[in-house]
């Protein structure tokens, strides 16, 4: 009798519906619009970093059903939330100025840039999975700098309003994860 491996089919089922969001968003231009309308919610902004802590703790389980729903809810998580009645200024422009980037001219540059995400993503993960408490970290900081300096650096004034979900996302992730992993050690020992 073959033996299923309910873990895997999970992980390859999220994995599955992540893609599929990537390939609708990027190929259906109202739904694009349905989800960048929620996206200007603050509070889908505040919810995304706080994904990476889950990520964390399933990659150091080594646990792919939860890796891989963990990174699925992070993407769908930009519409959440219902569409703002109000939106800042600076809000609003950030994400015409994110929407006009990822809907315009790709070149290799560009590519590389984007890149960027899924590996480190993938150097997040493994740096967990290795259970190097530290490494993983470091990288949880460097995704969180590498994201304001490119909003910033990109958009100008307006990649400023992302600063403070950033940082709160980044201070409560580092917080949640080392003590995270610690009880999980300390649990491992006893």
């Amino acid at each position: 009798m073959v033996q299923i491996d309910k873990n895997r089919i999970i992980a390859l089922v999220f994995a599955f519906l992540s893609l599929l969001f990537i390939i609708l968003c990027m190929t259906n231009t109202s739904f694009f619009e349905w989800v960048f309308d929620r996206h200007h919610n603050p509070l889908s902004w505040y919810i995304r970093p706080l994904f990476l802590i889950p990520f964390c703790i399933f990659s150091y389980k080594r646990n792919w059903a939860g890796i891989s729903l963990t990174i699925f809810c992070l993407l769908t998580s930009m519409f959440w939330f219902d569409k703002p009645v109000e939106v800042g200024e600076h809000i609003k422009s950030f994400l015409e100025f994110e929407k006009e980037w990822l809907l315009g001219h790709w070149n290799f540059p560009k590519t590389l840039l984007l890149l960027t995400i899924p590996s480190s993503f993938l150097l997040l993960g493994l740096s967990f999975w290795r259970r190097n408490i530290w490494m993983g970290l470091s990288v949880v900081v460097l995704i969180a700098a590498g994201k304001i300096f490119w909003s910033v650096y990109n958009a100008g004034e307006s990649g400023k309003s992302i600063l403070i979900p950033a940082l709160v996302g980044l201070f409560l992730c580092f917080g949640f994860i080392f003590f995270g992993i610690n009880r999980l050690e300390k649990r491992k020992s006893d």
